[in-house]
């Protein structure tokens, strides 16, 4: 690809979306160049990824989020990154940060959206029990998961499911969906 689009991760946690993304964008034909990492989590597992891929990464304390989102506009007009992927990254945007971006972040969440928006979602699937769960690809709004949905992959939620096998029923799933949303996009 010739021009692949400069991006940024933000993560909170392990990161576990974001080496899937990383993996791909070595693609010659995948649309994105991951070329900043941010966290609000000095000790996020998923800045090991970042150092082991060799991709610059920048810890922004979350004093406030007017803080927060002012340093974060300043390091990623400075990196030129035009195009931001949410992995696990656990702080609503403000309205003013989201549109100082055109409607280019995303973000992934372990359900069918509509349903289960925000936190504790496997939790909520198997206590509703639920037939069927899946992970949501969708562009990011000042409403919580409430942006236009890329794409979703649904599967059947097991007789015997506990919080944690779904999970990684889940993130399984995510692996796949999230490049094939941004893929999706840049087409």
């Amino acid at each position: 690809m010739d021009k692949k689009v400069k991006s940024c991760v933000f993560i909170s946690g392990n990161g576990t979306n974001l080496s899937y993304i990383i993996k791909n964008s070595r693609s010659y034909n995948f649309p994105i160049n991951v070329g900043l990492i941010i966290t609000n989590n000095n000790k996020a597992k998923g800045l090991n990824i970042a150092k082991k891929n060799n991709i610059p990464f920048i810890y922004i304390p979350y004093k406030s989020k007017g803080y927060f989102e002012r340093v974060c506009l300043f390091e990623l007009r400075k990196k030129n990154i035009k195009f931001l992927c949410l992995g696990g990254f656990m702080k609503i945007l403000s309205d003013k940060f989201i549109k100082s971006f055109n409607g280019k972040i995303i973000n992934i969440h372990p359900s069918l959206l509509p349903k289960y928006k925000g936190l504790n979602t496997y939790k909520k699937v198997l206590e509703n029990k639920e037939i069927y769960s899946g992970c949501t690809v969708h562009y990011v709004t000042k409403k919580l998961d409430s942006g236009k949905i890329i794409l979703q992959k649904k599967f059947l939620v097991a007789k015997n499911e506990t919080e944690e096998s779904l999970k990684l029923k889940t993130l399984n799933k995510e692996y796949l969906l999230y490049s094939q949303s941004i893929i999706s996009i840049f087409k």
